[in-house]
């Protein structure tokens, strides 16, 4: 079993940047698909970007693409989104997700709490 505590959110203003960062617990990091998912206000939560057990391979959501990316340091047991380019549309409680997996599937195992992220125009 793995925790994840989100770190990293924040106000900005658009066009600014924030980095969110996922901390996860145990020895097995490396073993583990890691992705972001959002929710804003009355909203469902969805997919932002993945990344694959060895870090090789990412995958976003069409809405990111070419601001945010994804990245994971398995020494540190740590991953992270750095999301530039920020909208207000992009203003969301940001969750961390974990699977012992290769790829993350739809419904990851382990979440975190959330980190919230708040774009002003």
């Amino acid at each position: 079993q793995v925790q994840v505590v989100e770190s990293g959110g924040g106000s900005v203003q658009a066009g600014g940047s924030l980095r969110l960062s996922c901390a996860a617990s145990g020895r097995t990091f490396g073993t583990y698909a890691m992705g972001w998912f959002r929710q804003a206000p009355g909203k469902e939560r969805e997919f932002v970007a993945t990344i694959s057990a060895s870090g090789r391979d990412t995958n976003y959501a069409d809405f990111v693409k070419g601001r945010f990316t994804i990245s994971r340091d398995n020494a540190k047991n740590t991953v992270y989104l750095q999301m530039n380019s920020l909208k207000p549309e992009d203003t969301a409680a940001y969750y961390c997700a974990a699977h012992g997996s290769t790829y993350l599937p739809r419904t990851p195992d382990f979440w975190g709490q959330g980190t919230q992220v708040t774009v002003s125009s």
